[in-house]
């Protein structure tokens, strides 16, 4: 059977695409933003079509949701889930997470989960510290409880609120708010059961018991100190002037003077015989600037003597570890290009991004969301951090940073916009917008923090992506594919069809995203529905949760992104933890489906 040529032009560049997303040669969204000038280049969309998606109702839903989820965390009203966790924790892991899951799971299906992990990740640090715990026994639970917990509303994933517009845009009306509730909150308590009494034995434990920050990032041997010598070329100039730290891969974090401390800034400090500098720098560097600048390298004694762990309630110095957050303007800058010290006032010492370590040549490296990067800087510049919308500071926020005066009033606008799409006729992108619009006049949020809450990666991934949908079906690529699945599938069950569309969406959600898999999924599925007599809303359910509970990997989801460097945790890690657990969803989610809204 011929094929159309436009069918042809239709797969293969959603070909190029998938290639482009496995090997991320682009961000995600350029991707996108690729597909779709490609398509309307092509013909396969009008130009029309083309940019339709940047004024589609989901598009418009998740981005007033990620600034509603803004304003509850800007004003702290998350803070007192610590408490909840401190008083329910109790002193064994299983425990722990039943009380974690229970918390952030509800929270997870009315705001967005980035921010919900973004608030606990401190929250999780700070409990795993006084307990004596392992992070890493809590963080991937955080994460995947939060996944889990999303799909208890459609608001509470973009992908599910993309489900529901294209469901909308196929003539099968939206989602409502609790539409599929039964079916997440039996997939959450399964998740949690599993996260409760198999987790635990699977999940890694990174022993941090009695380490330093110095020690986990091996530091020893790249932050030593020197002494400035009466002979040297460096007495008399200040840092600036002598470029010391241009010429060399070298930081000055520290200067000592007869026993007084100079920390940050340093740049105008003039040097004097005698001065002992505080460094990070290799030791063979070391060696090449000692004969080259007569300094002389002595044991690491205050060094070695310093916990370096950063105390925001008391000193002048620290180091604390801060997050590259999934909206951050660093993503895609070296440290150099965004003159990082002179922003911030503190020095990186190291970069760990996932299992990988950088200490050298830090200048040049290109951030990545989660990315965590070890700082060095004065108490003021640490506690300046916190207020960051580029990082995230794995300590607990300083409340005096946060509008809390401003948090019942950010919780009852919270609760308002899901009360009224929930009980009155006005749809959730209506709702929402009102929402937005009194975070603002309410001082929840300024002005300008608006636009600073939106992930404008996942907006263009949205909007960018769901022309590929309507040339799948304006040129018959989603007829045929489905045709396809029929003839595969046609000797199966009810339950062997979804489960085989279950396990396909979370394959092709692992290796591109799980907005991508729905837009080319969901009208497929939808297609065979329609061919074998199938309960549509069951196949669309089946499709959505599969896309949406991502576990096998740490770049499936975001969240499990941010956990990934920040729990010491190595990429095999989630293949085996999260792989069962998504092979329990795809063996229960099916049958609950067909049991809940029938077949």
């Amino acid at each position: 059977m011929a094929i159309d040529i436009e069918i042809l032009m239709t797969f293969g560049v959603t070909l190029v695409a998938l290639i482009l997303f496995v090997v991320e040669w682009l961000p995600a969204d350029i991707t996108a933003l690729g597909v779709m000038v490609t398509l309307m280049l092509l013909g396969l969309v009008s130009p029309q079509e083309g940019i339709a998606g940047f004024s589609n109702s989901a598009t418009i839903t998740v981005m007033a949701m990620f600034i509603l989820s803004a304003g509850i965390a800007r004003t702290g009203a998350l803070q007192q889930a610590s408490t909840w966790l401190m008083q329910w924790g109790g002193k064994t892991c299983r425990r722990q997470i039943f009380a974690l899951g229970l918390i952030v799971g509800p929270i997870s299906g009315l705001i967005n989960n980035t921010a919900v992990v973004s608030v606990f990740l401190p929250i999780i640090e700070d409990f795993c510290q006084q307990h004596r715990l392992s992070p890493s026994k809590l963080l991937m639970p955080l994460s995947f409880a939060t996944i889990l917990g999303g799909m208890l509303t459609v608001v509470g994933t973009s992908t599910s609120v993309l489900a529901s517009g294209l469901s909308d845009q196929l003539g099968y009306g939206e989602f409502s708010l609790f539409q599929f509730v039964e079916l997440g909150a039996a997939i959450f308590v399964v998740g949690l059961l599993y996260l409760m009494f198999i987790a635990p034995v699977l999940l890694p434990n990174r022993d941090v018991s009695g380490s330093t920050l110095s020690q986990e990032y091996g530091l020893k041997e790249y932050v030593s100190e020197v002494v400035v010598t009466p002979r040297s070329s460096l007495v008399g100039q200040t840092l600036q002037n002598s470029q010391l730290q241009r010429r060399f891969d070298l930081d000055v974090l520290e200067i000592i003077r007869n026993g007084n401390h100079f920390p940050q800034p340093l740049g105008d400090k003039s040097l004097c015989a005698g001065d002992i500098l505080l460094v990070r720098s290799r030791r063979d560097d070391l060696l090449k600037i000692r004969d080259g600048e007569g300094i002389e390298i002595l044991p690491d004694v205050q060094f070695g003597q310093k916990s370096w762990q950063a105390d925001l309630s008391s000193g002048q110095e620290g180091v604390a570890e801060a997050l590259v957050i999934a909206n951050s303007n660093l993503v895609g800058s070296t440290l150099k290009e965004l003159r990082f010290r002179q922003r911030y006032n503190v020095t990186v010492l190291a970069i760990r991004r996932g299992q990988d370590l950088v200490r050298e040549r830090m200048g040049k490296v290109r951030l990545k969301f989660g990315d965590l990067l070890l700082v060095q800087g004065p108490k003021q510049s640490l506690l300046g951090l916190q207020t960051s919308r580029d990082l995230l500071v794995l300590e607990q926020r300083d409340l005096e940073s946060l509008r809390s005066d401003r948090a019942n009033v950010a919780m009852g606008i919270g609760v308002g916009v899901v009360a009224i799409a929930a009980f009155t006729p006005i749809n959730i992108l209506v709702s929402a917008l009102a929402g937005v619009l009194l975070m603002i006049l309410t001082g929840c949020l300024k002005p300008g923090e608006l636009y600073q809450a939106v992930r404008w990666d996942v907006i263009f991934l949205l909007a960018c992506l769901i022309p590929l949908g309507t040339a799948m079906e304006s040129s018959g690529a989603t007829a045929l594919l489905a045709q396809q699945l029929i003839a595969i599938g046609g000797s199966l069950s009810g339950y062997g069809l979804l489960s085989m569309l279950y396990v396909l969406t979370t394959v092709l959600s692992s290796i591109l995203s799980n907005s991508a898999a729905v837009i080319l999924l969901l009208p497929v599925g939808l297609r065979v529905a329609s061919e074998l007599g199938l309960n549509v809303f069951t196949v669309m359910f089946v499709i959505t949760f599969a896309a949406s509970n991502s576990f096998m990997t740490p770049i499936g989801y975001q969240t499990n992104t941010m956990v990934y460097t920040a729990g010491g945790y190595r990429f095999l890690d989630f293949v085996r933890v999260g792989g069962p657990l998504s092979l329990v969803l795809a063996l229960v989610t099916p049958p609950l489906a067909i049991w809940l809204y029938g077949l």
